[in-house]
């Protein structure tokens, strides 16, 4: 067996203990440990990272006073990282709905977000995936949507790699708002892109480690740390 991997989580605010449950859970081909980051110095022991969900504008306020913010944005340019919900906010290029007093991104990944774009906690909902790739990817994945964030555009840039998506909400799942005008049943509609990969990044807005399911935590490291740490 080749030497381990340390897959860090950013341990500031939010889910990050589900990801680390999640994480011990699996058997890889190479063996995984997890590290819970909360200085620089944590950051630097890290082959990758998770950012889990929360609430993104505290994480980056919380990074900030931990002197990470700038680690951070650093450690996206070299290793992968995989957001959910607000970490998949903070890998945006570009927010919309942020706070009055703005919203701190690390960037990464060549996309706009919407803050809370399906409304509040109780417009939170459950919604079947089927994941081309995933193991058993005949066997849909539930996705878990709090607060989630909903994906307005996807960029293209010269420096990255394209997005690619790797799953969508059903046709006829996606909350009504009044902020739509595109229907439900069109299939390029980007509110029912609900997760990305491009390159050694990856972003959900629902919440994996919310569920028994360790199918994208296994994504993750096949698809997007393994063959980094190859390369």
């Amino acid at each position: 067996m080749e030497g381990k991997v340390v897959i860090g989580i950013l341990a500031l605010q939010g889910a990050f203990s589900e990801h680390q449950s999640a994480l011990q859970k699996m058997t890889p081909p190479r063996k995984v440990c997890s590290l819970l980051v909360r200085t620089p110095g944590d950051l630097e022991n890290c082959d990758a990272l998770i950012i889990p969900g929360g609430e993104s504008t505290t994480i980056a306020l919380l990074a900030k006073l931990a002197g990470l913010l700038e680690p951070l944005r650093e450690f996206t340019k070299t290793k992968p990282i995989w957001g959910t919900c607000a970490g998949a906010i903070l890998l945006a290029q570009a927010v919309e709905n942020a706070k009055r007093d703005g919203q701190e991104l690390l960037g990464g990944m060549s996309v706009t977000v919407a803050r809370n774009g399906w409304g509040s906690q109780v417009e939170s909902f459950e919604a079947p995936l089927f994941v081309e790739g995933l193991q058993d990817s005949q066997i849909p994945f539930t996705g878990v949507f709090i607060r989630a964030p909903v994906i307005q555009a996807l960029h293209s840039s010269p420096d990255q790699p394209p997005a690619q998506v790797i799953a969508r909400l059903p046709v006829g799942k996606v909350p009504k708002s009044e902020a739509h005008v595109p229907s439900d049943d069109d299939n390029d509609d980007p509110r029912r892109i609900v997760a990305i990969r491009q390159g050694k990044h990856m972003l959900t807005t629902f919440h994996p480690e919310l569920t028994k399911d360790g199918r994208f935590h296994e994504y993750f490291v096949r698809t997007c740390v393994l063959p980094f740490l190859s390369s």
